[in-house]
């Protein structure tokens, strides 16, 4: 083996194939796109979902915000009169706006809309997220004050993130679900109850 070795060491014939290949395999550049293509493909399209996931849940927040600032304002002005609105009523002004870009019946919206008797109370209420990693909907109602009280209404809608790679790192709530939130707090104008 030893002799094989040596024999092939000084042997030019062997020296000079084995510069050759070499030469011819770093000048070879036949499936380098290829190659190169499969490594940055999955970075590329992580990146390129992770844009759109998040332009998509954005622009659903942002149609849920003009919802609920619409509403807010509605009430405010004496428009829609506390004694004609109950959740459901709620839920329907708000799905309206956003059945664009929601199932039917949004079926994950949640609203709260309550009468503080100051600023501060309102402020001082928190979202709470359950054990189970959901929203904490007790103690939601619909109960609006009458001319001239302070009012918070609170919108929540369970978006599902619709990328599966994108799901365990932009879901916040059970089932690859993100939280969107809406919240506006006023005091109506004095209006004709």
């Amino acid at each position: 083996m030893r002799h094989i070795k040596t024999a092939r060491q000084g042997n030019p014939v062997f020296q000079r194939f084995g510069r050759i290949a070499l030469s011819r395999f770093r000048k070879n550049r036949d499936g380098v796109v290829a190659i190169e293509f499969a490594a940055l493909a999955i970075p590329f399209s992580l990146l390129v979902f992770a844009i759109l996931e998040s332009c998509i849940s954005f622009a659903a927040q942002q149609v849920m915000a003009n919802a609920t600032e619409d509403i807010a304002r509605q009430l405010r002005t004496g428009q829609i009169l506390a004694a004609d609105m109950n959740e459901t009523e709620l839920k329907q002004l708000i799905c309206d706006d956003l059945e664009i870009i929601v199932s039917s019946g949004c079926p994950e919206l949640e609203v709260d809309l309550k009468e503080y008797a100051s600023f501060a109370a309102a402020a001082a209420v928190k979202t709470k997220i359950t054990s189970d990693n959901d929203i904490d909907t007790t103690g939601f109602a619909v109960t609006p004050g009458k001319s001239g009280t302070k009012n918070m209404l609170r919108v929540f809608y369970r978006w599902p993130v619709m990328t599966d790679l994108m799901r365990k790192s932009m879901s916040n709530l059970k089932d690859g679900k993100t939280l969107l939130f809406a919240t506006v707090t006023w005091q109506n104008e004095p209006f004709e109850d």
